[in-house]
């Protein structure tokens, strides 16, 4: 299996098969406009425009199950990341990461990588607080932790990196560099 095999919708509800994408170096992202990692788009789009000529392909898909900072409708978040980003990457219809109603492609996506910490710096830190407060448990399971997260897909669709949100932009970069 591969990222080739799932279709996600766009903002006005249309199919659109990621088998559109084939060859392309993709960098998948659950976003948010309500968040502390929300400046993440202005850097999200230096690198999109930096490589998009090179195969890069940036799908922002806003997701609202971490602490409701994804308000909105699909045509509202879009408006804002246009307006204040200036975003020209793809962005898709709202959905959600996590659990029973947890969209597929994001499925295979946890299934398929694992939480490997958050950096340590101010956010990462509190970030791990917070969680352990309310699981101690919570770094063992593969489930997407907060807005921001990435994944990496080279152009044959498999996935070769998962950043969370604490991770510098700096190594994203680096990253899809490498796999350009």
């Amino acid at each position: 299996m591969s990222v080739y095999d799932f279709t996600v919708k766009t903002r006005k509800g249309a199919d659109v098969p990621l088998s559109d994408y084939k060859g392309k170096v993709l960098l998948i992202v659950n976003t948010a406009t309500a968040c502390g990692f929300t400046p993440q788009y202005k850097e999200l789009q230096e690198i999109y425009d930096a490589h998009q000529k090179d195969g890069l392909e940036i799908l922002d898909f806003p997701c609202n199950q971490f602490g409701n900072q994804a308000p909105g409708t699909d045509d509202e978040i879009h408006t804002f990341c246009t307006g204040r980003f200036g975003i020209t990457f793809p962005q898709f219809g709202k959905i959600e990461v996590n659990g029973p109603g947890a969209d597929p492609l994001y499925k295979w996506l946890t299934d398929n990588t694992t939480f490997d910490g958050f950096d340590d710096n101010d956010m990462g830190r509190l970030l791990d607080e917070m969680f352990t407060k309310s699981d101690p448990n919570y770094q063992e399971t593969s489930s997407i932790k907060w807005n921001f997260t990435k994944f990496l897909i080279d152009r044959e669709g498999n996935i070769v990196a998962r950043f969370e949100p604490t991770n510098s932009m700096d190594a994203v970069k680096e990253k899809v560099e490498a796999v350009l």
